[in-house]
């Protein structure tokens, strides 16, 4: 079924099928690292919860699932750079595991100040998972422990990741037309 959205996308850059499949091998990896242990997963909102569910889903571990809320963008398509935390954790995470989960590891200023902050918190390990890595634009010398997809520097929406709150239930990742995100 096609859908209004569709006439937006320039080009498919990320199909369902191979995002499945990366993501279960993500799964297993984490099944691997955290076998025994009871990690936290992290979900970094809006943009992580589609890939989260299929992660968690994928990894088979005995696990605790937790959201906090950031904003760097405020409807951009370039970070601020300032990272605000709109919904903060709701559970203490001393001594725990996390996995912090995201859609996108783009500037790295969400996740550096992230990492930062749940250490200061009191977390014994922080792993990161991100879906998409787009190192062309890296302002922070941070990488994902474990990355779905390298992408290249252009504005991709669908599977979590919107532009102005849309395009997030898009089964793909595809590339927007400049066209509607341009002044």
């Amino acid at each position: 079924m096609k859908s209004e959205m569709e006439n937006d996308i320039l080009k498919v850059l990320i199909t369902e099928e191979e995002l499945q499949r990366r993501i279960g091998e993500l799964g297993g990896a984490l099944y691997e690292r955290f076998q025994g242990k009871r990690p936290l997963f992290l979900g970094v909102l809006k943009g992580s919860f589609v890939f989260m569910a299929d992660l968690v889903r994928a990894c088979q571990l005995r696990s605790d699932v937790e959201f906090i809320a950031v904003s760097s963008y405020e409807n951009a398509t370039a970070s601020s750079g300032r990272v605000k935390i709109n919904h903060d954790l709701q559970q203490d995470i001393t001594g725990r595991d996390l996995i912090i989960v995201e859609d996108i590891l783009d500037s790295g200023n969400t996740l550096a100040f992230l990492k930062d902050y749940f250490l200061t918190k009191g977390a014994a390990s922080i792993t990161i998972v991100a879906l998409l890595d787009k190192p062309s634009r890296r302002t922070k010398a941070i990488d994902a422990d474990f990355a779905g997809f390298e992408v290249p520097n252009e504005f991709v929406v669908g599977y979590g990741l919107d532009y102005c709150q849309h395009y997030r239930n898009i089964p793909y990742i595809g590339v927007l037309k400049p066209e509607v995100y341009a002044d």
